[in-house]
């Protein structure tokens, strides 16, 4: 491996290329091939996404906790990262296969058994490759440098399913989609695992016992107000992706082959915008650049309201995607802002469990998105494909645009709550890039 490759955030970019891919496609797609599609009821899909997310709770913290504890020559998280690719590959095979003719119950029992094997193996790989971050990129400078890379990477994946996606189902079926698509996941994250080299000296530390673990971790006010504020503004990525089918197909009235184009106008723009936010982090800094992304992000939903057609849906597609940008990139440098003030606080870093149980309060947002599509669907009458209601245009306006702008003004009030000398750690890495702390 050519030395300037290894640990670089570019390889390390890899890895979120190659989850997002299928992750993306699993968010966006999903539910509208088991609602509308299969005719699936939209409070059946709700009552499976409630399910997925407490199990969700369930395997996160105790992923983290493992992986802290794991210590082989091949490092601490890239054995559980080469363990979970086959079987990731086989969750999301399977939650796109489900056999013809089942009924409601049926396919109520495929879906929530999808979920479960899906959002399980999830956890190993989306816990162990964010523990690494921290661990490979030191300071406020390296890591919004990493952090930019690594979102611009998952525009390009979060892109490429949102255009190949749509073509494939229309063509060759949700089933053909999701091989295809596990191809590339596989192929990328083979890559990152040939080009991530692990700290030896992070793992000679001995860790921290289960209950010490834990307790220092859950009474870190820091890391709960950045992680509840996220998860609001979590949804409302997980609300975008997954609403647009419905968007297209009920406000904008247009043709299912036409969501591929509905999509790259929302991620398109990100990808050079994401070098913007990372010029208002290097000169604003990580805490007032994220609070700033949670005003820009909700201002930009607004045009969504106003969507009539292709045209007026691809502008305010590209307005969405200033704001996405912006929540795409800051939250990296908190994050590890935040673990590294841990670390000398306790002399041990931990950054998986860190990463698990953020990941945890954050991923709440499936639930809080299950609700409101639930809540909003019966409002306006919709059921699912066979059954819309007498105004499922206002339903997907509502859910869409209103929606977010108030989970998005939630973020951005507890995000107050965060002191202003987060950084201070941070900056002391930057004047000594190259020392671990310990």
């Amino acid at each position: 491996m050519n030395k300037r490759l290894l640990n670089s955030p570019i390889t390390y970019a890899f890895g979120m290329f190659a989850m997002m891919v299928p992750s993306h496609a699993f968010s966006a797609f999903l539910q509208f091939y088991y609602v509308d599609v299969l005719g699936l009821t939209a409070g059946l899909f709700a009552i499976g996404k409630t399910i997925y997310s407490i199990w969700d709770a369930v395997n996160n913290p105790m992923m983290g906790y493992w992986s802290d504890r794991t210590n082989t020559r091949y490092g601490r998280r890239k054995p559980w990262i080469a363990v979970a690719i086959p079987l990731f590959v086989a969750s999301f095979i399977f939650s796109f296969s489900p056999p013809a003719g089942l009924g409601q119950t049926g396919l109520f029992i495929w879906l929530v058994a999808g979920f479960l094997l899906f959002e399980g193996i999830a956890t190993i790989l989306w816990v162990n490759y964010g523990a690494l971050f921290p661990e490979l990129f030191k300071g406020d400078r390296l890591r919004a440098k990493a952090s930019a890379v690594q979102q611009g990477f998952q525009i390009l994946a979060i892109l490429l399913a949102s255009v190949l996606g749509p073509m494939i189902y229309e063509a060759l079926g949700y089933g053909k989609m999701s091989i295809i698509l596990s191809l590339i996941f596989a192929l990328f994250m083979i890559l990152l695992l040939v080009s991530v080299r692990e700290d030896e000296e992070a793992r000679k530390v001995p860790p921290l016992k289960f209950t010490d673990a834990f307790r220092e971790t859950l009474k870190n006010k820091e890391f709960w107000i950045f992680n509840i504020a996220n998860s609001f503004a979590q949804t409302v990525n997980g609300l975008l992706g997954a609403m647009i089918p419905f968007y297209a197909k009920y406000v904008l009235h247009i043709p299912g082959t036409q969501v591929s184009v509905l999509l790259a106008s929302v991620f398109v723009p990100v990808i050079p915008l994401v070098a913007v936010w990372y010029m208002i982090v290097r000169k604003f800094g990580g805490l007032i650049s994220w609070r700033f992304s949670f005003l820009v992000y909700g201002l930009s939903a607004i045009p969504l309201w106003f969507g009539t057609n292709l045209g007026s849906g691809i502008a305010a597609g590209i307005v969405v995607g200033f704001g996405l940008a912006g929540f795409l990139v800051t939250p990296a440098v908190l994050s590890g802002q935040i673990v590294d003030r841990d670390a000398e606080r306790t002399g041990r870093r931990r950054e998986g469990i860190y990463s698990a149980v953020g990941g945890f309060i954050t991923r709440s947002s499936g639930l809080i998105s299950a609700v409101a599509f639930w809540i909003v669907g019966m409002m306006y009458g919709y059921v699912n494909g066979d059954n819309p209601g007498p105004n499922p245009e206002t339903a997907f306006r509502v859910l869409i645009c209103v929606v977010p702008i108030c989970l998005l003004a939630i973020s951005f009030f507890i995000s107050l709550l965060l002191k202003d000398d987060l950084s201070s750690s941070a900056k002391n890495q930057d004047r000594k890039p190259g020392l671990p702390i310990a």
